[in-house]
């Protein structure tokens, strides 16, 4: 299949995910005890305010005419108005799912970076003390919780030395990266040793492939068969499993957010439950649901220019 057609393929699977998605959060957000009004009003408020407010925002409807309310919105792109913020929703994702964006995508960076180069000094140093030592530290971080993590570095690099800022976000490019660095950090410890692990083992596996020792018999330098064909292959699944994790990715945002207190969509998502906002809460879920679709597109197309085989 070609590029172009892998594209379109996948963005037509989109559809039917969004569709399917739309309805499970729509079920579950209804599920969840109290709603919109009991959080707006509170336990005190009377009857009669309650009864107008309900009419209001239309939750006085049937569940069925809500439903089909939802799905035209979504045919139209219109998700609503906040219940809690009281401005459109599209405006309030807006401008909170840029700072998520750019959180994610600096962990993915920073867990690269930590776990690519290490992850190749392990197997080349395989069963001795660099390989120990490198696979200890990881452990540390896979084994500990985020919320705990990020405790630790807001205490220490933020609290104690005042190297980097409490909470928020910034208003320039630089400003921005600084503020998010600690949280990044955060969410890349964990998932750098992940990576780390499974790198490893694909290089291990790639330096006992036949072609390799035909590479080493044609006299070509070591650093080249290391770096031109042993990385490039083993990086394939690592690339798999990088998209793989970006759901996981933005599901770790919504912890190291509230932590950090990041203006990001994470938090966005767990003030909105408590709040028992449904436009926010459903059209979250939709917008991260096709992020994470777009994500695994892009894998995709990485893999089939490491590899040019997983497009037949």
């Amino acid at each position: 299949m070609s590029r172009a057609g892998l594209v379109l393929w996948r963005l037509l699977q989109i559809v039917p995910t969004f569709l399917l998605i739309g309805v499970t959060i729509f079920v579950l957000a209804r599920l969840l005890p109290g709603d919109p009004v009991s959080a707006m009003l509170g336990d005190r408020a009377s009857d009669e305010a309650v009864n107008r407010l309900r009419q209001q925002m239309g939750f006085d409807r049937s569940i069925l005419t809500q439903f089909v309310l939802f799905i035209e919105g979504i045919a139209r792109g219109d998700f609503g108005s906040s219940t809690a913020y009281r401005i459109p929703v599209t405006q309030l994702i807006g401008e909170r799912l840029p700072v998520t964006i750019t959180l994610t995508a600096l962990a993915t960076v920073i867990a690269l970076v930590f776990a690519v180069p290490l992850a190749f000094v392990a197997a080349v140093k395989a069963n001795r003390w660099p390989d120990f030592l490198i696979r200890g530290v990881f452990q540390v971080g896979l084994s500990s919780p985020v919320f705990y993590v990020g405790l630790i570095l807001l205490t220490v690099f933020a609290a104690w030395l005042r190297w980097f800022p409490v909470g928020g976000y910034g208003e320039t490019l630089g400003d921005k990266l600084w503020h998010l660095f600690l949280p990044a950090l955060t969410l890349a410890l964990s998932f750098s040793a992940i990576i780390m692990r499974n790198l490893r083992a694909a290089i291990l596996e790639v330096l006992t492939a036949e072609f390799v020792d035909f590479a080493r018999s044609k006299g070509l330098a070591q650093r080249i068969i290391l770096f031109r064909h042993v990385l490039r292959n083993a990086l394939v699944s690592t690339v798999t499993l990088v998209g793989l994790h970006a759901g996981s990715l933005l599901g770790g945002a919504v912890i190291t957010e509230s932590v950090f207190a990041v203006p990001g969509v994470g938090r966005l998502m767990v003030d909105s439950i408590f709040a028992r906002d449904y436009p926010v809460i459903q059209a979250l879920t939709l917008v991260l649901a096709v992020v994470v679709s777009l994500a695994f597109l892009v894998t995709d197309l990485i893999q089939m220019a490491l590899d040019p085989r997983v497009a037949r």
